[in-house]
């Protein structure tokens, strides 16, 4: 999978696990300040992504992630 397809469906999966539109997101949106997200958010996100991508993320990294471009790194070193 091609770097900005990577990106485009991991926006599509953080859209829906943070109940957002995908036009208010970017690949330097933060988690932390942006999306002030619960964990149980993040928890959804990693099975999504697990499910969609067949990839396999500990939470722990995913939730270490301050930004959704870090979190693409990491879903890309996982495929």
């Amino acid at each position: 999978m091609e770097r900005k397809e990577l990106e485009a469906k991991v926006l599509e999966l953080v859209a829906a696990s943070y109940k957002k539109d995908v036009s208010e997101l970017s690949m330097s949106t933060s988690f932390k300040e942006d999306l002030a997200g619960a964990s149980v958010q993040m928890v959804a996100l990693v099975a999504e992504i697990e499910n969609e991508l067949d990839a396999t993320l500990m939470l722990a990294d995913a939730s270490a992630c301050a930004t959704i471009s870090e979190l693409v790194d990491l879903v890309e070193e996982e495929l």
